[in-house]
């Protein structure tokens, strides 16, 4: 697999940024930016080189494509893509991340990230560049996929679908079908790419959620427990004591355990 190497403490800068339609009267682009690094998001079949190395465009795939790096296109008539150009930052711990890849359900929020920075560019270059960087940031987060774990996107679908309804009840059957597996499929994938249960991952989340609101608001105790799923305000103490090392009221006054150790 090749990957790229970049930098992301700081944001981009969005020097260019539109839709990208190829192949009409030529079937082969080869081209590079001197300067500026490439960001696409795919909606169709195509062959790409990136600095010689070959790969299979298909729907719904993001490429990367580092400054200076020679990019050569191939197409199957009308292609249509997304893109951006970035003058990237130097700062801060370097990422690596695969030059191209699958976005998978990941794909229509990127979309939705890179149509808001095209329009954002000619008026809002700031706006522009916060846009692109959370699609970099949602970019360089995607599960990887050499794995073995047969279908990654469905773990990304999961973890969202469970962020998204954190205050209701939630099963784990209820999160395989409406990420289209079965309550065992999803299981399995879940440890294979976590490291933890469904039912552990919620039960952390929560807490983690619970933890935060406690130290940093001044909403009610009753009202957190509910915002994050636990009702029950007896079940709540006792989810915080094992969870977070303390009663509600005790984080609350900056005891307990923060996610990065004591509090």
């Amino acid at each position: 697999m090749q990957n790229v190497r970049l930098h992301l403490d700081e944001p981009p800068r969005v020097t260019g940024a539109g839709i990208g339609v190829h192949g009409l009267t030529v079937a082969e682009d080869l081209f590079r930016l001197p300067e500026l690094w490439q960001l696409h998001l795919f909606d169709y079949e195509a062959d790409l080189w990136i600095g010689g190395t070959l790969h299979a465009v298909r729907p719904g795939h993001v490429s990367l494509i580092p400054a200076g790096v020679e990019a050569r296109f191939r197409y199957r008539g009308r292609s249509e893509h997304l893109y951006l150009h970035l003058r990237m930052g130097g700062r801060g711990e370097e990422v690596v991340t695969p030059a191209m890849r699958d976005a998978g359900s990941a794909a229509p929020m990127l979309a939705d990230m890179f149509r808001r920075a095209i329009t954002a560019a000619p008026e809002s270059p700031a706006q522009a560049s916060a846009e692109a960087w959370a699609a970099l940031w949602r970019i360089v987060r995607l599960p990887h996929q050499e794995n073995g774990a047969g279908n990654p996107q469905v773990v990304t679908a999961a973890l969202a679908h469970i962020e998204q309804h954190l205050p209701l009840p939630i099963t784990v059957p209820e999160v395989a079908a409406a990420v289209g597996v079965s309550h065992n499929h999803l299981t399995r994938l879940f440890r294979t790419a976590t490291g933890a249960t469904v039912v552990a991952h919620i039960r952390r989340r929560r807490l983690e959620r619970a933890g935060h609101l406690l130290r940093e608001s001044t909403l009610s105790i009753p009202a957190i427990a509910a915002s994050v799923g636990i009702a029950d305000l007896q079940a709540f103490n006792k989810a915080c004591r094992h969870e977070l090392g303390a009663s509600p009221r005790a984080i609350r006054r900056g005891l307990g355990t923060t996610p990065d150790g004591p509090g």
